[in-house]
């Protein structure tokens, strides 16, 4: 039967190897969340790149998702790094950072979400030791292991330097993007997700990380897309959006009274 996961655990799951489906959220709204988290996703990730998202609608997601029994994630906007340590301080598991371009973008990731002596986080808040029982001391010890840094990969400047950034300390995976992949690698003619080039990146990448020992996730396509990128080892992998599952619903419910 399958069980729940509790908050903070994901990091372990990802870790042992395991393909984890998470959902995607653009809408603001803390009880759609929270209504998602229920349902069979091993996580709940919130998107502050792409959406009307903001940093206060993402902290009171995370409550929501953490209330549900289930992990939480965010993608930060672009070069927001401070948000990602704020977002942890405040219950996010797994912070994946847009547009890491260079070592020197890596280094800037870490050293905002990973404690000394890999990063420079800061410390402050108590909620993550109101989430995880832990007294502060056990917390600081165990929170950069407990936590997940995932820089994007979606460039071609990013997929030429996937091995360095890989080899950042404090950088535990990347994130494949596979839409700005397909824009990248062909030149801006058109938006490709499933193109022979992105599949041939994807490959890339996945054996930078399996070389580096660290941990992989990716945007899906579809789901069906999301099965295969599973068996073939990905870990953290975008299923489905809050957009399209409620879009979806609607379609569904009047395409039966409709035809």
């Amino acid at each position: 039967m399958h069980q729940t996961p509790k908050p903070f655990e994901l990091a372990r799951r990802l870790r042992a190897g395991e393909s984890l489906f998470t959902a995607w959220m653009s809408m603001p709204e803390p009880l759609l969340a929270d209504h998602v988290a229920r349902e069979g996703f091993d996580a709940v990730t919130f998107d502050m790149q792409h959406s009307s998202v903001d940093l206060l609608s993402a902290m009171r997601g995370i409550s929501a998702v953490n209330h549900a029994g289930k992990p939480a994630g965010v993608r930060i906007a672009l070069e927001a790094f401070g948000d990602g340590a704020r977002l942890l301080d405040t219950g996010a598991e797994i912070i994946i950072a847009p547009m890491i371009n260079s070592v020197a973008d890596a280094k800037r990731f870490a050293s905002a979400v990973k404690y000394p002596p890999l990063g420079d986080r800061s410390w402050g808040g108590n909620r993550f030791q109101q989430l995880t029982g832990m007294n502060p001391q056990d917390y600081l010890r165990q929170a950069n292991e407990m936590t997940v840094s995932l820089a994007m990969i979606e460039t071609t400047a990013a997929l030429a330097a996937v091995d360095d950034i890989l080899a950042v300390p404090g950088i535990d995976g990347v994130f494949a993007g596979p839409s700005d992949l397909s824009i990248t690698l062909l030149k801006g003619e058109k938006l490709d997700p499933n193109n022979q080039v992105v599949k041939d990146a994807f490959a890339k990448i996945m054996t930078a990380a399996k070389k580096a020992g660290k941990l992989t996730g990716c945007y899906a396509p579809s789901p069906a897309r999301a099965k295969e990128l599973a068996a073939d080892g990905w870990g953290f992998i975008t299923l489905i959006n809050d957009s399209l599952m409620v879009r979806g619903g609607a379609q569904n419910a009047l395409n039966v009274v409709r035809g």
